[in-house]
């Protein structure tokens, strides 16, 4: 994998991975940015949830789950000092489905983050306190 990020001005830059797909990153007024786009932080917090997103979904359709939609809220924690690094990260999962069983999207949600999502374990690994949890939704 690769990525390029290239600095704009100010306190835009743009990101381009390796695969071609491009996105701006820009900072707060407050440290010269002009709010054109995501934080970098925001932007690992967004890579973290949709890689986790992505596990879930698979492991749900690979087992024939009626799924028909899957949001992760992210929310984190940094401490207060520099760098100021993730401490907590929680990811709540909203799966909804026909007849989905809880049981089948608790497994799908473990698998995720203890053996598939490279991005969670890493942080995990770094000694980022990485929590779970989900809800099932008919529909």
């Amino acid at each position: 994998m690769q990525a390029t990020i290239r600095w704009v001005d100010g306190r835009v830059f743009l990101g381009e991975s390796g695969s071609g797909h491009a996105v701006v990153m820009d900072g707060p007024p407050d440290h010269g940015g002009r709010n054109l786009g995501p934080r970098p932080m925001e932007m690992l917090l967004l890579g973290v949830g949709g890689c986790s997103s992505f596990d879930v979904v698979d492991i749900l359709q690979k087992g024939r789950h009626d799924i028909t939609g899957c949001t992760v809220e992210v929310t984190a924690e940094r401490v207060d000092t520099i760098p100021a690094v993730f401490s907590k990260i929680h990811l709540h999962f909203k799966v909804t489905g026909k007849n989905l069983a809880a049981s089948a999207v608790e497994r799908a949600v473990k698998l995720s983050a203890e053996k598939y999502c490279s991005a969670s374990i890493m942080l995990s690994n770094a000694g980022v306190a990485v929590s779970h949890d989900f809800q099932v939704i008919e529909g």
